[in-house]
């Protein structure tokens, strides 16, 4: 079998070709366009169907360097803090707060479905943890860090298991997203944002639809973007050092943030319709490479109980954000908007949610409060309350 490992280029092209294939099938085919399925999804899945194939044939088995990858995973974040103008978010403190509460009650029901169904079909109850909070609203990275314990607390198989149902979570995510935001835009006649209303008023003159990307906006957007990113980055070690741990990506977002509302108070205006550009961008090519290196075969290993187990955790995602979060949110536009970044970031993981949300108002129309929320929920404190309430299920069901 021919083994191959890609460079940075051949990794960035790769997926620029997904994402092109993606963009094609998504013309053509009316569900993907009809339902707000991104485009790297789709050409990311197909992909990893392929190497699925040619792996168990013993014809190929390709790995991708990831280090382009994350630095376009935190060059989306620090665009999306640039949104945060607290001009705009006034209630933003109240929204971030009830949202927490969702996403941690979302949380106990993942694990209690995952130990429920794992008891019923005669497997390890802490086998239910690893198909449920761990992979799905933790991700890849709480499946890494709890599968070990898991598996040491007797739930032989845990890691694999958890690491398999986060992959499984970052299709079914994205998968099931657009479709939750459409029905409820539909059966509530709800009506998107207009780009003009999160304008602050001295911005209302020069709609930022309406303007162009030039060298000297994409230069000062660059300029922007990479300072943040810089200076936002020393903030991770520093957090360290006082035990609180913070993912790569929010040290950025928040000195974004902080650019942005001291500029709000200037004459100075930022590029913004240009940095949302840049946002997209790295968002699309991030994501194409992120499931193109899904390993299905991890999927294809799971037993028939833990396939079950995952899909009802997909169903329950699903209705909960139909009937909660839009509810608990607010039943209005932004609403629905969180519902749809709800299914990403409660299956998969936070760039899923912006993945969906990104998919769903590029169409409809801007949420700001739902890209600055979310975001924050999923890299701020979901984190710490998922690991507490993980260890506390793993206490009580363990032996």
């Amino acid at each position: 079998m021919i083994e191959y490992q890609f460079n940075m280029a051949e990794t960035l092209a790769t997926a620029v070709v997904l994402l092109l294939v993606g963009k094609f099938i998504k013309n053509k085919v009316s569900f993907f366009e009809k339902f707000f399925i991104p485009a790297p999804v789709i050409g990311g899945v197909i992909f990893s169907i392929i190497t699925l194939i040619a792996r168990n044939a013993g014809i190929f088995e390709f790995s991708f360097n990831g280090a382009l990858k994350d630095l376009l995973m935190i060059a989306f974040f620090t665009t999306i803090g640039f949104l945060a103008s607290l001009k705009l978010l006034k209630k933003g403190g109240i929204q971030v707060f009830t949202f927490l509460c969702i996403a941690s009650i979302l949380v106990v029901i993942q694990n209690l479905v995952g130990i429920s169904l794992a008891k019923l079909f005669g497997l390890n109850p802490l086998i239910g943890i690893a198909a449920g909070s761990v992979p799905l609203t933790g991700g890849h990275g709480t499946s890494g860090a709890f599968g070990p314990v898991l598996a040491t607390a007797g739930a032989t198989g845990a890691m694999s298991v958890a690491i398999a149902s986060a992959t499984f979570g970052l299709v079914a995510g994205c998968m099931i997203g657009g479709p939750v935001a459409k029905k409820l835009m539909n059966k509530y006649n709800l009506i998107g944002h207009v780009e003009e209303e999160f304008l602050i008023p001295e911005e209302k003159s020069k709609s930022v639809s309406k303007e162009t990307v030039t060298e000297k906006s994409l230069f000062s957007a660059i300029v922007y973007i990479t300072l943040s990113m810089g200076i936002g980055g020393f903030l991770i070690p520093i957090s360290k050092k006082y035990g609180v741990v913070l993912p790569a990506y929010i040290g950025p977002m928040l000195i974004a943030a902080v650019i942005r509302n001291v500029i709000d108070t200037k004459e100075t205006k930022l590029p913004l319709h240009t940095i949302s550009v840049i946002g997209n961008l790295s968002l699309q090519l991030f994501l194409a490479m992120a499931l193109m290196s899904m390993k299905l075969w991890e999927l294809a290993a799971l037993a028939g109980p833990l396939i079950v187990i995952l899909l009802a955790q997909t169903a329950v995602m699903g209705l909960y954000a139909y009937f909660v979060t839009f509810r608990v949110m607010g039943k209005d536009y932004d609403a629905a908007v969180m519902a749809s970044g709800h299914c990403g970031f409660g299956m998969g993981a936070t760039p899923n949610a912006m993945a969906n949300m990104e998919s769903f108002t590029a169409v409809n129309g801007p949420s700001p409060a739902a890209f600055f929320v979310l975001p924050l929920v999923g890299a701020l404190f979901i984190d710490f309350t998922n690991a507490s309430i993980i260890t506390v299920f793993m206490n009580f069901f363990g032996k």
